[in-house]
């Protein structure tokens, strides 16, 4: 069901700056460069760099676990006792991605890609 944590957003307040920091630690240049996103992938590792993270109430890295079915696994979430951060959205071409936080404060993020 799971594929495991692939992809961790970090809230940015200067994207250039952030951007120049992990081009240079990951040593490949952004897949995704936008004013809203920048995207570096380096092996098999997927790091996302958001300036509109703090906003969206994120306040570090947020690990994201790849799900096949969010909404479920939210759900479950939820019953468990996580409170939501950041509801389910579609962030492009059909990637789904929401966020949750548990009883001790720690972020959990789930992304579900479309279906192939």
């Amino acid at each position: 069901m799971t594929a495991g944590v692939q992809t961790i957003i970090y809230p940015v307040k200067d994207r250039d700056r952030a951007k120049a920091l992990f081009t240079a630690l990951l040593g490949v240049e952004p897949y995704v460069n936008e004013p809203y996103y920048v995207g570096v992938k380096a092996g098999g590792q997927d790091v996302g760099l958001d300036p509109n993270g703090h906003a969206q109430g994120l306040t570090g890295p947020v690990p994201y676990w790849h799900v096949t079915d969010l909404r479920e696994r939210l759900a479950g979430l939820l019953e468990a006792g996580a409170e939501v951060v950041q509801d389910v959205r579609d962030v492009g071409n059909g990637r789904l991605i929401a966020s949750v936080r548990d009883a001790d404060g720690n972020l959990i993020g789930l992304l579900q890609d479309p279906a192939a």
